[in-house]
C-alpha cells in the first residue's frame, strides 16, 4: 500500500514538513506525511525506512517496483538500480525516470519474478514491497528474492496487515481479493516464518497505516456511490483522482495531527489496526570455509 498508494514524489524534501491547510487536501501527500512520521524517507541519513540506508555503494533491487518509490529514492542516493514489474508501462516509465536523474548503472525488467532473469547475488539491497500477497506460492517467490542477495545483503519487505484486509473484504469488490490483486492474507506470525524459513535473519518489524485503512473504506464508497464498475485492475483505478470522500478523511487526518496529542493518537490507531506490516531483514554471511 504505501509503494502503490503514495505515487510520485517531485520533491524529496517537501514531504518533511506538515502539508499546508488548503482548499484541496490531497490524500497522497496527507500519506506520505504520514509515512515520514513512520521513518520513511530520511533523505538526511539516506534511510529508505530508518535501519534500511542505501548509499552510493550499493546495487538496490525494487521487485514489483510500481510507480518506482524505493528506485527513485536509491537514485537520489546514487545507488545502482535493478526494477522489475510485471507490467511494461511501469518498467518502461521508471526507465525513463531513471535515466533522467542518474548516470549510474540500471536495469528494468518485465518480469513475473519466478524466475528472475538475474544472476544471484545482484544486489546489497533488496525491496519489495506489498507484493507478497498478490503471490499464489509466495515460498518459492521468497526464495528467489534471497537468491538475489549478496551474502550480507538487506531486505525490505512489507504486506497488508490482517486486520485492515478483513475489514476491506466486507467493502471492497470481489475481484480486490482475486488474482492479479489480493490473494494471500498474512498474520504477522505468517510473514515472519516466511522471511525466517527463506533463510533470512529478521532485524526489525513495525506495522503502520491506520491512515490508509480508512482511507481505502472512503475510496470503496465513493467508487460505490459514483456507481464505478467494480471490475477491472485495482492497481489502475487507485491511481485515478482522489474523490471528495478522501479529501475529506485526509483533511480530517491532517488536522488531526496538527493537534498537540495528535501523533502519539495516531500511534495507537496506527497500532490497533494498521495498513502495512514491515520486516527488515538480512541474509547471513556465508560461512567460511576450514583453512
Amino acid at each position: 500500500m504505501i509503494r502503490r498508494l503514495l505515487g510520485r514524489w517531485r520533491s524529496a524534501r517537501a514531504v518533511q514538513a506538515v502539508p499546508a491547510p488548503s482548499a484541496k487536501v490531497s490524500p497522497r501527500d496527507v500519506g506520505l506525511h504520514d509515512a515520514v512520521l513512520d521513518g520513511w524517507f530520511l533523505n538526511d541519513s539516506g534511510e529508505l525506512l530508518k535501519g534500511f540506508a542505501i548509499t552510493a555503494d550499493d546495487t538496490l533491487l525494487d521487485v514489483g517496483c510500481g510507480e518506482g518509490v524505493a528506485t527513485l529514492f536509491a537514485v537520489r542516493q546514487g545507488a545502482s538500480v535493478i526494477f522489475t514489474d510485471s507490467e511494461h508501462a511501469k518498467v518502461r516509465d521508471l526507465a525513463r525516470q531513471v535515466d533522467a536523474q542518474s548516470d549510474n548503472a540500471s536495469l528494468g525488467l518485465v518480469s513475473n519474478s519466478l524466475p528472475l532473469p538475474l544472476a544471484g547475488g545482484c544486489a546489497s539491497k533488496v525491496v519489495c514491497m506489498e507484493v507478497l500477497e498478490h503471490i499464489e506460492q509466495p515460498e518459492p517467490f521468497m526464495a528467489e528474492l534471497v537468491r538475489m542477495g549478496r551474502p550480507g545483503a538487506q531486505y525490505l519487505l512489507s504486506v497488508p496487515a490482517p486486520l485492515g484486509e478483513h475489514l476491506q473484504k466486507g467493502i471492497a469488490p470481489d475481484s480486490y481479493y482475486r488474482s492479479p490483486n489480493h490473494v494471500q492474507i498474512f498474520t504477522p506470525e505468517r510473514f515472519a516464518a516466511l522471511v525466517e524459513e527463506a533463510g533470512l535473519v529478521i532485524e526489525h518489524r513495525q506495522a503502520s497505516g491506520f491512515f490508509w485503512v480508512m482511507g481505502m473504506i472512503f475510496f470503496w464508497a465513493g467508487e460505490r456511490a459514483a456507481g464505478r464498475d467494480p471490475g477491472g485492475a485495482v492497481r489502475d483505478r487507485i491511481q485515478a483522482p482522489f474523490m471528495p470522500l478522501m479529501e475529506s478523511w485526509a483533511r480530517t487526518w491532517q488536522d488531526l495531527l496538527a493537534q498537540p496529542d495528535g501523533l502519539a493518537i495516531k500511534q495507537t490507531l496506527d497500532r490497533f489496526m494498521p495498513k502495512s506490516q514491515v520486516i527488515i531483514a538480512r541474509k547471513p554471511m556465508a560461512a567460511r570455509e576450514a583453512p
